[in-house]
């Protein structure tokens, strides 16, 4: 199992959300897909290659980028905490 980042950009509405995360489910591997608006952030996990999540996005008009490295770590850490504040009510420390 792996874990991918995306950053794209424009999505800021759940019609936006919608559309990225509908094309982003039907790639073959990913096993789940949390997006994040107000960072124009998308966790994807799953056996998924990189090649197939960005050929999803062929056809709209999203820019992404895939982050590698500490800034995928950053993402990552970003995501779980948006989801604890939302599971709880209360801001992550």
């Amino acid at each position: 199992m792996r874990t991918m980042i995306l950053v794209v950009g424009g999505m800021r509405c759940r019609r936006c959300v919608r559309e990225v995360t509908a094309r982003l489910r039907d790639v073959a591997g990913v096993d789940t897909v949390i997006a994040d608006t107000a960072s124009s952030r998308v966790e994807l996990a799953g056996t998924m290659t990189e090649r197939d999540v960005l050929r999803a996005f062929v056809g709209l008009a999203y820019p992404v980028q895939l982050l590698h490295g500490p800034d995928a770590a950053a993402g990552r850490d970003r995501v779980t905490a948006d989801r604890q504040q939302t599971a709880t009510g209360q801001p992550s420390s």
